[in-house]
């Protein structure tokens, strides 16, 4: 495939995978407005949210999944398609439960085209060229998520909410179309294994309990969901290691690389998720902003962690992916101890430094991290594999809406944070840089 024509398909996927983040940020701002609109609580309307997170979690891995078997084209064109109509759905729907009903549409389509377009990317891309795909497709959703509350905003004072969910119809249509023009023609590895619907159940039953309990207020409720995680994660786990044909192949955690990719990404996000769930209220009462400058000074931080996600992606090949991997953590502790020396200081120009080593310490390491999960696995599971990565970016961001919730110091946080930031050190040491699936057949052979 020419390089021309790899990057304009590379440009037709962007285009509709960049769309999911900033959906997810985007809707933020619209609450209100949401509310008012419907008359509903904002303790109501705030399920817009929690069912797109939901849906998102339970249905990735599942997507990857069917992208293994019936092809990551196929599966991607649908997600697309799913999410245009799902827009279209959330635009036009004349009541709160419709809403919630189109929005989980809409993150099901967004599962169905995140992990394929990953796997599309694995398939057309040389794995010389992959790290730098990868940072620039990092960049993109980077700044999409960043840039989703300022979009969303802009669009609701000019229009109304409604114009959030119509503003992804053209950037859809014009996603699938080009899409299907240029999408290259190449033998697919389908799997021929039927669908584990039972670990499906189980699978959603488990991610599902472990969202509600985090986002649980009463006693109730959590000994409620704690006692459905304790039914349903043990079944799904004894599930999949006893059926032929897995949603989630457990034997892929055997290699190393594969468990400590994952594992990194997971605490990555844990920690870049408490600095943007944390920050803005440490801003404006620890130093006093209002709530437009603590999002500028936000700001700082995402973008940063979009341009070091692409450095990240130019020094992989140079650096290999554990030293990347390990100097985003090292860098991490190095942020956490300024955001804990910044609970003693008022100093803004301290807080914009300890903000921009803070994004290029979470943006350092990431496509790395997502090289390293994808190389040692097989393409014909390419997608299953960039499901269970997405997987668990999503958990870390789980674990750190929790965490906050149960802490009550900001020093206490970013305390725990330092010792998060440790762990990763350990982690990465688990990442061998350089193995791809042709290492691994070498080596057991």
């Amino acid at each position: 495939m020419g390089s021309k024509k790899e990057w304009a398909l590379i440009v037709s996927l962007l285009l509709g995978a960049i769309l999911v983040p900033i959906n997810s940020t985007m809707i933020a701002v619209a609450l209100s407005s949401i509310s008012r609109s419907f008359s509903e609580s904002i303790a109501s309307i705030t399920w817009v949210v929690t069912v797109y997170l939901i849906v998102m979690a339970v249905t990735q891995p599942i997507a990857g999944k069917l992208g293994d078997m019936y092809g990551n084209k196929k599966m991607y064109l649908w997600g697309v398609g799913l999410f245009l109509i799902a827009s279209l759905g959330c635009a036009l729907s004349p009541s709160l439960f419709l809403l919630i009903f189109f929005r989980a549409l809409q993150a099901a389509g967004g599962a169905l085209l995140t992990p394929n377009s990953i796997a599309i990317i694995r398939h057309v891309v040389s794995e010389k060229r992959l790290p730098k795909v990868f940072g620039f497709f990092g960049l993109g959703a980077g700044l999409g998520a960043a840039l989703g509350p300022f979009i969303g905003s802009l669009l609701i004072e000019s229009f109304s909410w409604h114009s959030i969910f119509w503003v992804n119809i053209p950037f859809l249509a014009i996603a699938l179309v080009t899409a299907l023009v240029m999408f290259p023609k190449y033998k697919e590895e389908t799997s021929d294994a039927p669908l584990d619907i039972i670990g499906s159940v189980l699978l959603a039953g488990s991610i599902v309990s472990i969202i509600l309990l985090t986002k649980n207020e009463s006693s109730l409720g959590y000994w409620v969901y704690a006692l459905l995680i304790l039914v349903f994660v043990p079944l799904f786990f004894r599930r999949e290691l006893r059926t032929k044909h897995p949603i989630i192949d457990f034997d892929l955690f055997k290699n190393t690389t594969f468990t400590s990719a994952n594992l990194s990404v997971l605490l990555s996000n844990l920690m870049m998720y408490a600095v943007l769930l944390i920050m803005p209220l440490f801003m404006t009462g620890h130093f006093s902003m209002n709530t437009s400058h603590s999002g500028m000074a936000l700001s700082v931080f995402s973008v940063f962690m979009s341009a070091s996600n692409w450095g990240g992606a130019q020094l992989h090949q140079k650096w290999g992916a554990r030293r990347m991997i390990f100097l985003s953590f090292g860098l991490m502790a190095v942020a956490n101890l300024l955001f804990l020396l910044l609970v003693y200081s008022h100093s803004v120009p301290f807080l914009m430094a300890s903000l921009i080593v803070g994004g290029i310490a979470s943006g350092a390491g990431l496509t790395s991290m997502q090289v390293s999960s994808l190389a040692t696995v097989e393409p014909g599971m390419s997608g299953i594999a960039s499901g269970i990565f997405s997987t668990f970016r999503y958990f870390g961001s789980i674990i750190s809406s929790a965490l906050i919730g149960l802490i009550s110091g900001f020093h206490i946080l970013f305390i725990i944070l330092i010792g998060v930031s440790v762990i990763g050190l350990f982690v990465s040491l688990g990442i061998k840089s350089g193995e791809t699936v042709q290492t691994k057949k070498s080596h057991s052979a």
